[in-house]
């Protein structure tokens, strides 16, 4: 890590507030995929970004569709994105029988939970840390339902993970909030948990009417915030008990009540889709990239985080991403990697890169599940409601039931597809 980036650091750490699974020996050296991508499809070229205008008579993308038009609503959403030439002819869609009952099922990961009682209460929307490297194991992922990895600064990402099925003693490290944390809070109508955040993020997130669902690191045991088992600094060894928060919640009179959340479709069935995809790599920058591998046992996707800052001719490197609480591996039953506006609101805000990243409208992304690759689109027409994704056509993609994991780009990023690898690379105007 260079003397830059340590400074850079230090300075958001005054400013804004002040085991692992695999030992090192098995981390995974993994070269750049190669760079002569075959289409899969006559008159495609895999490897052109699909938010930039294609040359004039070129073959289109995935993604190249013509100018959207509106059509009446066949999902429980407003969906904008929708192209077709007859939309009368569209019926009703109910979701898979598997999520019928919202009493046994999580209408996030469409599967039965252990305990009912659970789900009659609001979700939370916790933010953990993923820099530096010393972070790692986390504690909590793999009892997230759904979990969105976002580019915040400097290189790095955070995680922000929304717990409704399940509960943790332990959750963390628990870090500072940013502007994107807004999307996800009113999507699944969540508590919002984080330590403290830049004042200008600070600001604005209390001016809003969810100021009362945002819950910050304070002094005290109400919120059930602690200081790690780890030997490190404070601002990154803060960590949550989710298990202790309804008391908390009901002493403080917050509005715990149950919500009617929208999840979206399940489906065990396995999708038509003619592409493959093995390894799901996300390359945000030198000091932050993984990838996720389909694993055919169990229809899961495994992750797998950086293991060397590329810097001074280090190789790209990984390894296994595991969760400290739990003792198991990250997993995904579905991995989506959507692309959306990463903008600045001032010149001030584009110096420091405070990003306003917009999840609201619609966008294009791509699902992965059981190995297979489906182009999609996102669609988020109602900002307390979260994103429905539909194929290109405009019908709603199933998910597997389980967990979902978001990886979220720029819309200028660009994607290669080499064989059954797909590797997305972070860019922003």
């Amino acid at each position: 890590m260079t003397f830059q980036r340590h400074r850079l650091i230090g300075y958001k750490i005054t400013y804004w507030t002040l085991i692992s699974l695999l030992s090192a020996s098995c981390a995974v050296l993994a070269s750049t995929p190669a760079p002569t991508p075959a289409p899969v499809f006559p008159n495609i070229l895999p490897t052109l970004t699909p938010f930039q205008p294609a040359p004039e008579n070129s073959p289109g993308t995935y993604f190249a569709i013509t100018t959207p038009q509106p059509a009446p609503t066949y999902t429980p959403y407003p969906t904008k994105y929708v192209v077709v030439e007859n939309p009368s002819a569209f019926v009703q869609l109910s979701p898979s029988p598997e999520i019928n009952s919202l009493v046994i099922n999580n209408p996030l990961t469409g599967l039965p939970v252990n305990d009912p009682s659970l789900l009659q209460r609001r979700p939370l929307a916790i933010k953990i840390a993923n820099s530096p490297d010393y972070v790692r194991p986390q504690s909590g992922l793999t009892l997230a339902d759904v979990v969105y990895e976002y580019y915040i600064e400097w290189g790095d990402t955070r995680f922000i993970a929304v717990f409704y099925s399940n509960d943790s003693s332990r959750v963390g490290p628990v870090r500072s909030g940013r502007f994107f944390d807004e999307h996800i809070a009113r999507m699944y109508h969540a508590f919002l948990m984080f330590k403290g955040a830049d004042p200008r993020e600070l600001n604005y997130l209390q001016g809003t009417d969810i100021s009362e669902f945002l819950i910050t690191v304070g002094i005290g045991s109400c919120p059930p915030y602690f200081i790690g088992p780890y030997k490190r600094e404070s601002y990154n060894n803060v960590f949550f008990n989710s298990t202790k928060w309804p008391a908390c919640a009901k002493k403080k009179g917050l509005d715990n009540s149950p919500q009617t959340l929208s999840g979206g479709f399940f489906t065990s069935d396995v999708p038509e889709s003619q592409l493959q995809a093995t390894r799901i790599y996300s390359f945000y920058s030198v000091y932050s990239y993984n990838y996720w591998e389909y694993d055919p046992a169990t229809n899961n996707y495994i992750r797998y985080s950086e293991a060397n800052d590329m810097i001074k001719g280090k190789p790209e490197a990984y390894a296994a991403l595991s969760d400290a609480q739990t003792g198991l591996p990250v997993t995904a039953a579905n991995v989506v990697v959507l692309f959306a506006p990463h903008i600045f609101s001032n010149t001030f805000n584009a110096e420091d890169e405070v990003f306003s990243i917009d999840l609201i409208d619609y966008g294009n992304a791509m699902v992965f599940r059981d190995g297979k690759a489906v182009p999609a689109h996102w669609n988020r027409m109602q900002r307390d409601q979260p994103i429905v994704l539909t194929d290109l056509a405009g019908a709603p993609i199933y998910l597997r039931p389980g967990r979902t994991f978001y990886q979220v780009m720029g819309t200028t990023s660009t994607y290669t597809q080499d064989g059954t690898n797909w590797r997305f690379v972070f860019q922003t105007p």
